[in-house]
Parts: C-alpha cells; sequence; structure tokens
C-alpha cells in the first residue's frame, strides 16, 4: 500500500477545528491514489485515523495540515513527519465511548451519532463533538443547535475517548445506523476483550425511548416516492380511518408494512410525512440492537406502550428504523420475544407498525409473516428526472447563477436524496470558499456543483471499486468503428431512448460479450462508453468472484448485481469472463464454477429485471465460455474488438500524443504503416518509451524527435499472437455466417 512521509503542520482554519480533517497537496492526494474525503491512517507515535482532503493553494507538497486534535491523537507535535497512507474504512455497527458527565447526562446515543457523522476514527482516538459539516456524509447545523441546546455553551469544548468499535479494530466511520453508545453507562457489553461485565437492572440500562421531533417535510417534497406515497396513504387510511369498511368485508384492520430501498433514499422521511398529523414514535433500531438483550426487549415494549397511549381518533403508528439491526437474520433468542411484542402492536385497534430496511436480505424472515410486516413497499431510486426535481428542491432557498440541474442529474447516476443534499452542501462550501475575502457576491454556480461531483461519492458505490471513467467518451475514440456502433446501439440506446423501445414493443439487450486479442481497447472503451452515457461502472475480474467457501461466490454475484441495481443506470463489467463463467462441467474446483455459471444466469435471465442496468463482458477465450451465457437475453450481442489497422494504429498514436511534444520530423501515420502486429496498448507503449528515450538523451529535452522514437522501437516489440488473432478471426467469422 503506498505511503507519503509528510511534515506535520497546524491547521488554523476555525473552520476545521477539532473536525477529523487531514489536508495535503493535490500532488500528494494523486501519488496515494486518494479522492477528497476518503479515509487515511497516519501514523507517528501512535496510529490514527481521519479524513483526507485537499490543501488549500500554496500548500507545500510535502507539508499535511492537522488540527491540534488529530496531532494529539498521532501523538506527534508541529513539524514533526507523519507517514499518511490509503485506509479501508467500515461503516461503524458500533461505537463505545467515554466523556464527562455532563455530556453523558445530556446526550443520547442518537445525538451522539448525529454529532460524530462522517468521522473516521480508532480505539484510544479523541473526538470532539463539533460535526465534521464538511464533505459527503456528514452533519450540519440542526447537529450544531441540538448540541447547543443539549450540553449548554461548553459544548464545543468537550473531548470523547473511544473506547471500542465494532467492526474492530478500526478504522471505522460513524454512519446513519451506526450504535453510538456511553462506555460507562449501564448498556454495555464488555468493553474490550476479557475485559468484566456490567450487570444492571433492566430499569437502569434502558435509555427513554427517541422523544427529540424530527421535522416532518411535507409530502409535495417526496419527489420520485409519489407511487410509494400513494399506496401507504390508501393502507393507512383504510387500516385507521376505516376499520369498520374492512370488518365489514370481513378483512381485519391490521397493518404492517415493511418500507425497502437503498440508503439515504428518504424510507423514514417518506412514513413520517405520510404518518403526519398523526402520532408517532420512532425506535432506532440500529441503537436498540446494540443493546444486551433485557434492554432491547424492554425498549421495544417501552415503545409499545407509547404508541398504544398516544392513539387517538384517526390511530397512531411505530416506526422501527433499520429493523434488520434489530431482528437480524441470524435469529437470536430475544428475537422470538421482540416478535411477540410487534404483534401485540399490529394486533392493537387503530394502530400500524412500520419498518424500514435497505437490506432485506439480512432481515429475519419472521417479521414477514401475515401477522405483521405482511406488506412491502420499495422506494426506487430516483432517475434523472427525479434527481432533477430534487436538486431544485435542495436549492430553492440558496442563491445560484446560471446553473444547469439537468447536466449534474445526468451526471450523477446512483445519487439518491442524502447523497443530492451532500452534494448541494459540497458545492455550498465551494462558493463560500471563493468568496471569502472578496465583494463578489456569493452564488452557487456551475462550476461548484460540477466540482463537488468530483468529490461526492454516491452511498450505493461508496464500498465497491469502480473503473475509472475520466472524460473519455466514444467520441474520442479514433478507431473501432463498427464496435462503438454496436455499443452505442445496445448500451446507450436504451437508456437515451427508452420510449422508443417501448413503442416497437422490443425489451433492450442485457448483455454483450467484448471478444478479441489482448491490449486491443476492450476495457477503455467501457471506460469511454460509460463517461459517453454517464453511467456507474461495477468491474470485477472473472478470477476475484470464485471463493473456496461453499455458497461465498455464488453470493458474491447477487452482491454484484444488487449494487449495479441499486447506482442504475450502470454498467457490469466483468473481465476476463472466461474464467468467471467456463463450460459447465468440465471444471475440477468442486463444482464451484458450476454454481458461478447459474448464479449469473439467473441475475441475467431471473425474475428479478435488471433495470437499467447492462452487462458487459470481456475476453480474448470465448470458445470458453460457457454456451448457455451467450444465449438470447443474456450476453446475446458478440461484438469483436479486432487488432487495429495502419488506419487504426494511426488514430491511436495522434490520441497518445496529444500530452507528447513530438518534434515535426515524426510522422505519426508513416509510423503506424510500420507498426504490423503491435497492438493499441503497444503503440501508447512505444510512445512512452520514446519519451522516455528522450529523457535519457538529454534531461532537458522539450521535445521527441523521430531518432527516439526509433529507439524505442528496438525496445518495444510487437504483442499480438498471430495465431490466436487468427483463431478469433475465424471465431468471428463462424458467430457472423
Amino acid at each position: 500500500m503506498p505511503n507519503l512521509s509528510l511534515t506535520v503542520r497546524l491547521q488554523t482554519s476555525a473552520l476545521e477545528a477539532r473536525r477529523g480533517i487531514v489536508r495535503i497537496h493535490a500532488e500528494a492526494l494523486a501519488a496515494l491514489g486518494l479522492r477528497e474525503w476518503d479515509g487515511i491512517e497516519l501514523l507517528g507515535a501512535r496510529r490514527t485515523a481521519a479524513v483526507v482532503a485537499a490543501a488549500p493553494a500554496g500548500t507545500a507538497p510535502g507539508v499535511a495540515l492537522l488540527d491540534e486534535l488529530t496531532i494529539t491523537n498521532c501523538g506527534l507535535r508541529e513539524d514533526a513527519t507523519v507517514v499518511i497512507s490509503p485506509a479501508t474504512v467500515y461503516g461503524a455497527k458500533r461505537v463505545l465511548l467515554r466523556g464527562s458527565t455532563l455530556t453523558r447526562n445530556a446526550l443520547d446515543g442518537a445525538a451522539l451519532r448525529q454529532a460524530l457523522l462522517g468521522k473516521v476514527m480508532m480505539p484510544g482516538d479523541s473526538v470532539s463533538l463539533l460535526p465534521r459539516d464538511l464533505g459527503p456524509g456528514t452533519s450540519n447545523a440542526a447537529a450544531t443547535q441540538q448540541l447547543s441546546r443539549l450540553v449548554g455553551i461548553t459544548w464545543t469544548n468537550e473531548l470523547l475517548t473511544v473506547v471500542s468499535v465494532d467492526p474492530t479494530p478500526g478504522p471505522v466511520s460513524v454512519q446513519p445506523n451506526s450504535a453510538v453508545l456511553w462506555a460507562d453507562g449501564a448498556t454495555d457489553a464488555p468493553l474490550i476483550d476479557g475485559a468484566a461485565e456490567v450487570t444492571v437492572s433492566i430499569e437502569e440500562s434502558v435509555p427513554e425511548v427517541e422523544a427529540e421531533a424530527v421535522a416532518v417535510r411535507p409530502v409535495a417534497d417526496l419527489v420520485g416516492a409519489e407511487a410509494a406515497v400513494k399506496r401507504l396513504s390508501e393502507w393507512l387510511t383504510l387500516a385507521l380511518d376505516e376499520p369498520e369498511l374492512l370488518a365489514t368485508l370481513g378483512a381485519p384492520a391490521h397493518l404492517g408494512v415493511l418500507i425497502t430501498g437503498p440508503t439515504g433514499g428518504g424510507k423514514a422521511t417518506m412514513a413520517r410525512a405520510v404518518v403526519a398529523p398523526r402520532p408517532l414514535v420512532e425506535l432506532d433500531g440500529a441503537f436498540t440492537g446494540a443493546l444486551e438483550p433485557q434492554a432491547r426487549l424492554a425498549r421495544v415494549k417501552e415503545a409499545a406502550t407509547r404508541v398504544q397511549q398516544q392513539v387517538n381518533g384517526s390511530g397512531a403508528a411505530l416506526l422501527v428504523r433499520d429493523v434488520e439491526a434489530l431482528l437480524p437474520a441470524q435469529r437470536e433468542p430475544v428475537s422470538t420475544m421482540i416478535l411477540d411484542e410487534l404483534r401485540k402492536i399490529v394486533a392493537a385497534p387503530r394502530v400500524a407498525f412500520l419498518a424500514t430496511t435497505s437490506a432485506p436480505g439480512d432481515l429475519d424472515s419472521r417479521l414477514r409473516e401475515p401477522d405483521l410486516a405482511d406488506r412491502t413497499i420499495t422506494v426506487d431510486l430516483p432517475d434523472a428526472r427525479d434527481r432533477e426535481a430534487l436538486l431544485a428542491l435542495l436549492l430553492r432557498d440558496a442563491p445560484t447563477e446560471k446553473v444547469d440541474l439537468h447536466e449534474i442529474a445526468l451526471r450523477a447516476p446512483g445519487y439518491v436524496a442524502a447523497d443530492l443534499a451532500a452534494l448541494c452542501r459540497e458545492a455550498a462550501l465551494r462558493a463560500a470558499a471563493r468568496v471569502v475575502g472578496t465583494e463578489e457576491h456569493v452564488a452557487i454556480t456551475q462550476p461548484d456543483l460540477l466540482g463537488a461531483l468530483t468529490v461526492i461519492r454516491p452511498v450505493s458505490r461508496s464500498a465497491a471499486e469502480e473503473v475509472s471513467v475520466g472524460a473519455v467518451t466514444l467520441d474520442d475514440v479514433g478507431d473501432m468503428v463498427q464496435t462503438k456502433q454496436a455499443l452505442t446501439e445496445t448500451v446507450l440506446w436504451p437508456l437515451r431512448h427508452p420510449d422508443t423501445f417501448s413503442r416497437l414493443g422490443v425489451e433492450p439487450p442485457r448483455g454483450v460479450l467484448l471478444y478479441g486479442p489482448p491490449g486491443c481497447g476492450k476495457t477503455f472503451v467501457v471506460r469511454a462508453l460509460a463517461a459517453s452515457g454517464q453511467l456507474s461502472v461495477h468491474a470485477v475480474k472473472g478470477a476475484e468472484l470464485m471463493n473456496k467457501w461453499v455458497g461465498e461466490s455464488e453470493k458474491a454475484v447477487r452482491d454484484l448485481f444488487a449494487r449495479a441495481r441499486g447506482s442504475a443506470p450502470s454498467l457490469i463489467f466483468l473481465d476476463e469472463v472466461d474464467a468467471l463463467a467456463p463450460r459447465r462441467g468440465q471444471s475440477s474446483d468442486s463444482g464451484v464454477g458450476d454454481k458461478v455459471v447459474a448464479a449469473l444466469l439467473t441475475e441475467l435471465d431471473g425474475a428479478e429485471p435488471l433495470r437499467d442496468v447492462v452487462v458487459l463482458g470481456a475476453t480474448n477465450r470465448p470458445d470458453l465460455v460457457d454456451p448457455a451465457l451467450l444465449r438470447p437475453g443474456r450476453l446475446e450481442r458478440l461484438i469483436f474488438v479486432p487488432p487495429p489497422d495502419a488506419e487504426a494504429r494511426a488514430e491511436i498514436l495522434k490520441t497518445a500524443s496529444r500530452s507528447i511534444p513530438l518534434a515535426g520530423d515524426v510522422d505519426l501515420a508513416a509510423l503506424a504503416e510500420g507498426l504490423d502486429g503491435y497492438s493499441a496498448a503497444d503503440c501508447s507503449a512505444l510512445l512512452r518509451e520514446s519519451a522516455l528515450t528522450a529523457m535519457r538523451r538529454d534531461m532537458d529535452t522539450a521535445t521527441v524527435t523521430a531518432e527516439d522514437v526509433e529507439a524505442a522501437r528496438r525496445v518495444v516489440r510487437p504483442s499480438l499472437d498471430p495465431a490466436q488473432v487468427a483463431d478469433l478471426e475465424a471465431y468471428a467469422d463462424r458467430r457472423s455466417s
């Protein structure tokens, strides 16, 4: 893993004091392969973690700007050396903290979580209550107001100590569904492995059910959820307002609803808006699920009692957020008793039970029994039109100047409402930084929003590696005319012209197989395709999904397609698909390969539709791919990517030389004629080697000469195998005939 040794400097900006943000030069970010607001590890006298962002203009490349709290967590002083490296940061399931008596008495888990939202931490770190408030996944002014009200004027000086985290040993980031608890309170499990367990009574261990009022949005603001709002409103009206009508028809007036959808998509927001103005009691599943079993059950009982006490003429409802944390699929003994309490709530007159989850597969299946949450509503991912409407809603009270929200919406596939809110906040920060200290009128502009897009990564892709798309589109690819046309028809037309497909009554192709010799631009054209269609790309090499444990490979395939559905419109790129889906019955891997092929076929052509998701496979051995995968409805379009001819090589050299100053004696067309057997990768490598040859000749040179290119040709040899090319061309001929 790459790392850099940088000199510590104190961050003097009051806006970022004690918020766990490290700023380094843009060149250092690039060298570490990081984007703004990624997690990093810092090694000084001790190891700690933080989030990274770009340093302001004028900062030296060898300097890291740390706030005083992060410097202390590193065990360093100013001007010392700190080693910074990228970190794998997991979303925290549980964080245990210690703090002053004042803070413990004033703040419950929900308030703590809101204050620490988006912060990255490790056991032993000190953290402040100052919300991060910068970048994606952070808290906002509401958290600041709440802390000021609950703790008082001293809240900005309060420091907390991280005792333990789950998953251990860290680093972790605090998420909206993380359980944040006081370590020295009565609800703790053992704090550290081997520590003594704290035993207390149920009454002492149960904190009060959330009583903090949450702002309820009007139903008109629920952009993109109109169908879900309409259905839930109908169910609530019948079950709570017209129970006699249902009784007349012989149907029980019971209502239990499971609301599913992506994280940050507004499931709880929709529930609050539709239930209003009826009384609503909320239970935080993540917080409650982190308690010890007796306290968990007592908290559910208390919520049940409260909702029944608040029933009025229009009924009442109980909302359990992130119910999978309270009732996980791995059934626990206390789950049966919790389910019994929920059954009583559903059976009570004029009471509705609502639960939200972003991971229905991780949920105890008994919750969906007929006497519990027997109905399901899905809050879908917003499409481009909904994203544009959400952006207009989020920016309606902000000064804007010449913004094209349609363009921003098209560039934000996979963004949910929470992601778009983070995007607008980041754009506002950029606008404020641009005008601070000047007389310029403050307003959010199009460059602010476009710049925010480079920083804010949607939550649907936060745990996934993606292909770097960049700015190269299909129009910039000089050769591959037939390949580009076939990909445009197969991938871009269904996304850009869905009405035409509906009008003609045809289903768009679900998958494409690119095959051709190595190094001829299959991955490159996928990047260009994704940039042309503004798609999110989920890439995986075939062998990466193979796992020796039973069921794990199939689960990896299901998870891959689930991520793609959650970030649609998207592209699944299966590189080396011959390793992932070989012909069945010919492998010696205990049947793992056959099961993976079956899982792929189920996802491609199963009951759950692939809406706005296209699958691209790439291989240089199409004859090894299982034939069932190449049938209509699966990878039905086979596109041959041939080795470049002289004209194509000239275009490749022209594109690759854009950043290389070639001397006037370099004739790219003539050079391309003499590169028979060179792939696209070989042509690019030839120009790179030419530049290195020029540097060896004269380190102060400003151009690459024809002599340098000729010397590079003696080093960079063609990599195409004539026999393999002939076999692939014969395969293409057989397919076309």
